[in-house]
């Protein structure tokens, strides 16, 4: 019991926390996080009406393999997840076309992907500390290198995005009228697996391969529950990303514990207010039908 409380005194010793925010490796963290942020913000709420969460995780876990054998190799690890991410993408774009196997193949990409990536691991017994960071993340493992990477990274996604918003969103919301006015569609879906599939890898880095869902998936469907309208759940998304990858990131200072531990909590918790906010308002206009009604 008396390990626990000073575990706990610990996790809220802002003390420690003021001092740590002093160094480089925390900043660059933290600007690393924001930029991945804003990222998941912007592709979440697309990520749920497209139902992608399961071809996030089975992307993620390629991520995980590139990561593990840029690690075995001695290259940059950043570098390595994206190139495992891009793979997974067109993987899924390739094998994945028809919407009857899609989660047939994302579960067999996942599978081996997370297989390859333990047998990565186990081939370099070295580095425990990497080795753990890539599935949880850790912040101490962010140089410069990785938030340049991320930050140019980050910024090709938003561009790309700014161009492909709306067709994107036409042919998520009503995919059959989409097509019939004339939106690629076909070519869409690849282009945004590709998108998602980079902002995956910037996400394995920060959060970890296991629970990058909390910013690709989490925000957006927190938004969706209190908003419908797409440019409001996407600014929502953006604002609940980074309060999760953020606030993550200042909590776990002074235990030192893995970043994602807070960030999904964070994020899980958003989730619920937003859950019981949509409820209430689900309620209250279920009420005043009947009444306009008998009016």
């Amino acid at each position: 019991m008396n390990r626990l409380l000073e575990a706990l005194g610990s996790m809220f010793d802002f003390g420690i926390t003021v001092d740590l925010l002093g160094y480089s490796f925390v900043q660059q963290a933290l600007l690393a996080a924001a930029a991945l942020g804003l990222v998941s913000g912007v592709l979440a709420p697309l990520v749920v009406t497209r139902k992608m969460s399961f071809a996030v995780h089975g992307t993620a876990e390629l991520a995980f393999t590139g990561a593990a054998a840029a690690l075995l190799l001695g290259v940059g690890v950043g570098a390595g997840a994206l190139v495992g991410a891009i793979v997974a993408a067109l993987l899924l774009g390739l094998l994945g076309q028809h919407s009857t196997e899609r989660d047939s193949v994302i579960g067999a990409i996942l599978s081996f992907g997370l297989g390859i990536g333990v047998l990565l691991l186990w081939m370099n017994p070295e580095r425990t500390a990497n080795k753990f960071s890539l599935l949880v993340g850790q912040i101490v493992g962010v140089d410069s290198a990785d938030v340049l990477l991320l930050t140019v990274c980050a910024a090709l996604v938003l561009v790309a995005m700014m161009f492909l918003y709306r067709p994107l969103l036409f042919a998520s919301v009503d995919p059959d009228v989409a097509a019939a006015r004339g939106v690629p569609a076909r070519i869409l879906a690849p282009v945004f697996s590709l998108l998602v599939g980079v902002a995956t890898a910037l996400g394995v880095h920060v959060v970890g391969a296991l629970l990058v869902m909390a910013l690709m998936v989490t925000p957006g469907a927190a938004a969706a529950r209190v908003t419908a309208n797409p440019v409001a759940a996407t600014v929502l998304a953006v604002v609940f990303a980074e309060t999760a990858v953020l606030g993550g990131i200042v909590l776990s200072l002074a235990p030192g514990v893995p970043v994602s531990a807070f960030v999904t909590i964070i994020s899980f918790v958003i989730y619920l207010v937003c859950r019981g906010i949509g409820s209430v308002r689900l309620r209250h206009f279920s009420h005043r039908e009947p009444v306009a009604a008998t009016e």
